[in-house]
């Protein structure tokens, strides 16, 4: 195991006189044994970081480091890493326990440590029963932990993930979200995953690196990131549904905006903000009431307990006080409080 520290990383990609500069500078230092998640939208750049991690894409300027080796010029076979991808690269041909042992003959592993390994691993994943199988036997929750543990077996420094869920349905995900968070505190290696889940990046992380547009907004702990959110950005793409951004609201400062999540507001008629109901969605324990304060949307999410305003009712809603975020109108960065 190692940490695993970026530096100044930078990423432009040029045709002739042209060129385009996609990863501006980002600097993060992953822990030995931290469990960390690269989040953002699709295009932020998170991917092409990630690569970059493995060797996969070259950097244009910064310096990665497993451990105390700088990795900047070795190829990916030599950084000591194990990636697993979307799509499970498995061989259709090979069984199981062949598609984990392939990568262990090809370094020239004794058989008997071929065999421990894929047979430690097949435990931890509980694949033992399915070693003599063939990739298109399984269900794509199965296909995908042999992924695992083919990148287990190889026993590196450091896992890359580039969206292994995916290509997974719902109640798969879910599962295989528990099966990854008990492997990592089984092995308790380094860590690096990405996707545009923020549900799979607030379950999993132990820190998580937010992206927009080749940059990283914030990376901190999931808690951090839902209750302090450094940015507008942040704050509109943690939480679902998203974090209200109002410019004006009641007693906001000019150049400020206002942000509330939608869990945080209360009704509160006769001495709450003016709204009216636009529409109103049942989701069973809860209720999202989406409104309008004058001209601005705004949404809350009330408990099936409570009376929910009907379409086209007019009602009154305050924030909690202690719950209230303020962000620079010009920059949409966090004002401290």
């Amino acid at each position: 195991m190692a940490t695993l520290t970026l530096r100044n990383i930078i990423k432009q990609y040029t045709q002739g006189k042209q060129s385009l500069q996609v990863i501006h500078g980002v600097n993060a230092r992953i822990e030995d044994g931290e469990f960390v998640v690269i989040v953002g939208p699709s295009g932020c750049g998170k991917s092409t970081l990630l690569r970059m991690v493995a060797g996969l894409e070259e950097i244009t300027g910064g310096v990665i480091l497993i451990g105390e080796r700088v990795v900047n010029a070795l190829e990916p076979a030599e950084r000591d890493i194990a990636m697993v991808f979307q799509n499970y690269a498995l061989y259709p041909h090979m069984s199981v326990f062949e598609n984990m042992a392939y990568g262990l003959k090809i370094q020239k592993l004794p058989k008997q440590e071929i065999e421990e390994r894929v047979r430690k691993a097949a435990d931890i994943l509980e694949l033992s029963a399915l070693l003599e199988r063939k990739p298109r036997q399984l269900s794509g929750g199965q296909r995908q932990r042999v992924a695992m543990g083919r990148a287990i077996v190889r026993q590196p420094q450091v896992f890359l993930f580039d969206e292994p869920l995916s290509n997974l349905d719902a109640k798969l995900r879910a599962q295989t979200r528990l099966e990854i968070q008990k492997l990592h505190g089984e092995l308790g290696i380094t860590s690096l995953f990405v996707t545009h889940d923020q549900v799979e990046a607030m379950t999993l992380a132990q820190r998580m690196i937010v992206m927009n547009n080749g940059r990283m907004e914030q990376f901190d702990t999931p808690e951090q990131v839902y209750s302090q959110p450094a940015s507008t950005f942040v704050a509109s793409f943690i939480g679902s549904p998203p974090m209200n951004l109002l410019k004006d609201a009641p007693g906001v400062p000019a150049g400020q905006i206002l942000g509330i999540r939608p869990e945080h507001m209360d009704l509160s008629p006769g001495s709450g903000w003016p709204l009216l109901a636009q529409t109103v969605e049942l989701l069973g324990a809860e209720r999202l009431v989406h409104a309008l304060l004058g001209d601005e949307a705004l949404t809350l999410r009330l408990d099936e307990s409570v009376s929910a305003p009907r379409p086209g009712q007019r009602f009154e809603a305050t924030a909690r006080p202690d719950r209230l975020h303020h962000f620079d109108a010009t920059t949409g960065r966090r004002i401290a409080r």
